[in-house]
């Protein structure tokens, strides 16, 4: 099994749910979240004032699959969040030992 998480640009989130819910994939966990990479941030002007956000709002995705799906969930990302832009976000894939669904028990892949 794999966790897939996505950084992404949160007005894409939408469009990359139902990507996913395409290709097959029932569930995921999505958090608002706040950083920067290269771009370092940006400048915002508010009210003639010029100030500096350090941190950018972004969405952070998790999805376990198994791992023949893992690569089409990371190719799926990537093509529905890429704007072309800096900031699109990054992709993490890792591996994962052991997973239980608490209401039943199952484990592992019958618990995705």
């Amino acid at each position: 099994m794999k966790l897939v998480t996505a950084i992404i640009k949160p007005f894409k989130l939408e469009d990359v749910r139902e990507a996913l819910g395409e290709i097959g994939i029932q569930g995921m966990t999505v958090s608002e979240v706040k950083g920067y990479g290269r771009q370092r941030g940006q400048t915002e002007i508010y009210r003639g004032a010029e100030y500096v956000v350090n941190f950018l709002p972004k969405v952070r995705l998790e999805i376990v699959v198994n791992d023949d799906l893992a690569d089409k969930v990371v190719e799926t990302i990537q093509a529905t969040a890429r704007s072309g832009k800096i900031g699109d976000g990054k992709i993490f894939v890792m591996d994962i030992g052991r997973a239980v669904r608490i209401r039943t028990g199952e484990q592992d892949e019958e618990a995705l």
